[in-house]
């Protein structure tokens, strides 16, 4: 299991949910952490949290529509931390529940795959030539075992396009130090999730740390974060 004290992690969404979930998770194995959300009072409360642990806290603010701006946040990060160890994209949205399959608007699929697809890929291209130059690196892509459910189609197309960046991208970093893989959190009770959600947001610990700590070379992968779930935090 890698050491990941004192590495450097940009935290995309980290505000809450999973976002939120992991940045606790990391700041407990010594990582500095920048913590991305819209607005930098949205992360206020959990950087005052972890403000009493011994690692390095950073709050910046990008809107993930507005392209320009998430190149600016790559840029940023990456000065910020003098080089980012790890990715976590974990900040995307998802549009309204449409039981007529074929109604979603283009704007829905314009704004799903701009800020579930576009951002993130954008944020890759910008940081792992950098992490390739160090010989080091960890990309997580927050991904979604969503299927069969032409109600969201915005969103699972978008969170496929994405899988698919990953897995025709990660062939090429072989025995460069970095690793590039996809998680699935699983159905949680989050803003995204809705109330009705099976899984507690606790319950994404510890899969979802699996892809940052890997020391094998594994690359590529999907790792489902439900599959390391512990028992008291199932429900």
């Amino acid at each position: 299991m890698l050491d990941i004290t004192n590495k450097w992690a940009l935290i995309t969404g980290a505000s809450r949910g999973v976002g939120k979930e992991v940045a606790r998770a990391m700041a407990k194995k010594g990582c500095n952490l920048i913590l991305h959300s819209r607005r930098k009072e949205n992360t206020g409360a959990i950087a005052a949290e972890l403000s009493n642990t011994n690692v390095k806290i950073l709050q910046v603010e990008a809107e993930l529509s507005d392209i320009p701006k998430v190149k600016e946040l790559a840029l940023e990060a990456e000065r910020l931390s003098g080089g980012l160890d790890i990715l976590y994209n974990n900040a995307a949205m998802m549009t309204q529940y449409r039981p007529d399959i074929y109604s979603a608007h283009e704007d829905e699929y314009m704004k799903s795959f701009t800020i579930n697809t576009i951002a993130p890929i954008m944020l890759c291209n910008i940081i792992i030539p950098k992490m390739i130059e160090r010989g080091f690196g960890r990309v997580i892509n927050v991904s979604s075992g969503i299927k069969d459910e032409p109600q969201l189609m915005p969103y699972a197309a978008s969170k496929a396009a994405l899988d698919k960046y990953v897995y025709d991208m990660t062939p090429h970093l072989k025995g460069t130090g970095v690793l590039m893989n996809l998680m699935d959190p699983g159905w949680l009770r989050t803003d995204l999730g809705g109330p009705n959600a099976p899984n507690a947001v606790e319950s994404v610990i510890p899969g979802a740390l699996v892809a940052v700590l890997l020391t094998d070379g594994t690359c590529g992968k999907f790792f489902h974060a439900q599959d390391y779930r512990q028992d008291s935090v199932t429900v």
